[in-house]
């Protein structure tokens, strides 16, 4: 239970205030526990990060996978893809998934994350496929790298709308940059 509120209180701070924000006396402070005993369930912020991603990347993952279901073209899956992908970004849990990107994961952590980062991947590769692609794991790689793109866009608070910033996402991934 305690494990919980931990997690649910990390996701409250890197909402609000992004990796620095997520210091062990924070936690303590938002779920009313003493500094040392967030050592007994997180021996560093990486470890808090690390258990965040375990536990919200497969559901965010999910999110994604199921409107990609309910699309009934290639192209249509990878608009659900993209568009998916960006309306999380206003999501707590996608705070955690963004934060991995912190220098301080250890290496077996950034492994574990580059996996589960991987499966996303790999959820796209069909449609590329089957949109004429001749390398469709490394069109994949390369369309998230335009989604990584925009998330970080929308995350910075740019002076686009975000939804200016998905839309544009879109066009490239459907129409490449001739628009």
């Amino acid at each position: 239970m305690q494990r919980g509120a931990l997690l649910d209180a990390a996701r409250s701070l890197l909402s609000e205030g992004g990796t620095e924000a997520l210091t062990f006396p924070a936690l303590a402070e938002r779920t009313g526990l003493a500094r040392s005993s967030v050592y007994e369930y997180f021996r560093s912020r990486a470890s808090v990060v690390e258990e965040l991603c375990a536990v919200d990347f497969p559901v965010w993952a999910a999110e994604i996978e199921a409107a990609m279901e309910q699309a009934d073209s290639p192209e249509a899956k990878v608009e659900a893809y993209v568009r998916s992908q960006l309306g999380l970004v206003g999501d707590r849990r996608h705070r955690a998934v963004v934060a991995i990107s912190a220098g301080e994961l250890d290496a077996g952590a950034r492994e574990k994350i580059r996996a589960a980062h991987g499966g996303l991947i790999a959820m796209i590769v069909e449609a590329l496929a089957a949109l004429g692609q001749e390398q469709p794991r490394l069109a994949a790689m390369l369309l998230q790298g335009v989604v990584d793109a925009a998330v970080r866009r929308i995350e910075l608070g740019a002076a686009e709308d975000p939804e200016v910033i998905t839309e544009t996402a879109l066009a490239i991934a459907l129409r490449g940059v001739r628009g």
